[in-house]
């Protein structure tokens, strides 16, 4: 009977040594939802497109075939956001754009200001059925320092 009660006593008292030696379950985090665009900078956004760009690119994003590229769902503007602020900052001509050659000249528009090109580039990134994440001052404001 004493044999089977150290070995019951021993039994408890690995499972409390296993106890505070067991680590801790991590839980995993929720992943957090990509920050909402700001209704504000939207707005913003189709007040820059409707004074300089609507007349080249159209009130849908279309464009004009072989003149003016389109902005629906093309790889520069779902793009590498860089890419899509150096053609704001530096202008382009003769463009091919996924398998699409377009041959008007986009002047440059680095007279807007960084916010102003945020701006504009987050609406057009977020509008004509393109949904990607926002263009921030700051990143216009690096590129720009670039130029």
């Amino acid at each position: 009977m004493k044999t089977f009660q150290l070995t019951v006593l021993a039994f408890f008292i690995s499972l409390s040594v296993f106890a505070q030696t067991k680590k801790p379950v991590v839980k995993p985090k929720p992943k957090v939802a990509a920050a909402p665009l700001a209704k504000a900078s939207l707005i913003a956004g189709k007040t820059v497109y409707d004074t300089y760009c609507i007349s080249c690119h159209l009130a849908d994003g279309g464009g004009v075939t072989n003149l003016n590229a389109p902005l629906i769902k093309t790889s520069f503007v779902l793009g590498a956001k860089p890419t899509l602020i150096n053609i704001l900052l530096n202008g382009m001509q003769g463009v091919e754009i996924d398998g699409e050659t377009y041959a008007n000249v986009m002047p440059s528009q680095d007279f807007l200001t960084d916010k102003q090109i945020a701006d504009v580039l987050t609406y057009v990134r977020n509008n004509f059925g393109n949904k990607a994440s926002a263009v921030t001052v700051a990143e216009v404001a690096a590129v720009r320092k670039k130029k």
